[in-house]
């Protein structure tokens, strides 16, 4: 699967390191809420599915947290394996996709599996969360990154592609043709009607990159300060009620009642 993106903060690495944030900010924030409403169990057991080199699951093992990364690729689970031994801590990598999880993890013995970017590249959207559902606990959750159909829409339009634009909002996959290298996109209402179905309750739905996509990066990228700024704008509408619709990607929170 694609990499998680770095889970870090503004510091000493300066505008690179801040161009990322912008991006990653709004997610991290979001799951640092969980983890605290969860932690009347810690250390939790996290399951990162699809999780790539660790970019999500290295920090959150970083917390204290036992972490499993179940990852296809074997480059990446190397490359997680060298992430984690940089920062000093432990992350269990299991080469698999989310139709292992059965096999590889007891029912109900997980408190949160994390499943970004994941969805788009399944064959069957609907049973992966099935599979995902049945390693959580009662009272656990999942926590759901998934690409926003409408935002690509916008996207294709504001780049000159509008008949593309046209052809996504009316594709069952949300793709804008043949090239589209994203297999398949999602509208809010699809996310939390496949939510509902596997089980879960959808307690929270934010919007990944508003503005971030949209603004050009050398309106930005090259000044820690304004960086800053789109960080904290990216913060503000990430629930937005209107926003939330046009960004990039939706991150949904959904707990297992």
């Amino acid at each position: 699967m694609t990499d998680k993106a770095d889970a870090g903060t503004i510091g000493a690495s300066g505008p690179t390191r801040a161009a990322n944030t912008a991006r990653t900010a709004v997610v991290w924030e979001a799951l640092k809420e969980l983890l605290a409403q969860l932690g009347d169990r810690e250390p939790l057991e996290i399951v990162d599915a699809g999780g790539g080199t660790g970019g999500v699951a290295v920090p959150l093992a970083e917390l204290g947290h036992r972490v499993t990364v179940v990852e296809p690729s074997p480059d990446s689970l190397a490359a997680l394996e060298r992430r984690a031994a940089e920062h000093g801590v432990t992350v269990r990598g299991v080469q698999g996709e989310t139709s292992d999880l059965a096999s590889l993890f007891a029912p109900a013995s997980t408190d949160l599996v994390l499943v970004h970017n994941v969805l788009e590249y399944v064959d069957e959207p609907a049973v992966a969360l099935r599979d995902v559902v049945g390693i959580v606990r009662k009272g656990g959750a999942v926590s759901l990154l998934a690409t926003n159909a409408v935002a690509g829409a916008l996207h294709r339009a504001l780049a000159g592609h509008i008949a593309e634009a046209h052809h996504l909002l009316s594709d069952p996959d949300g793709r804008w043709g043949q090239a589209d290298p994203v297999p398949r996109r999602f509208t809010r209402d699809r996310i939390q009607e496949l939510l509902t179905d596997a089980g879960l309750v959808p307690r929270s739905v934010r919007g990944v990159r508003v503005f971030a996509d949209l603004l050009p990066g050398q309106a930005w990228e090259g000044d820690v300060q304004v960086s800053q700024q789109l960080v904290d704008l990216e913060r503000v509408v990430a629930q937005h009620p209107e926003l939330v619709g046009i960004a990039t990607q939706l991150h949904v929170i959904a707990l297992c009642d």
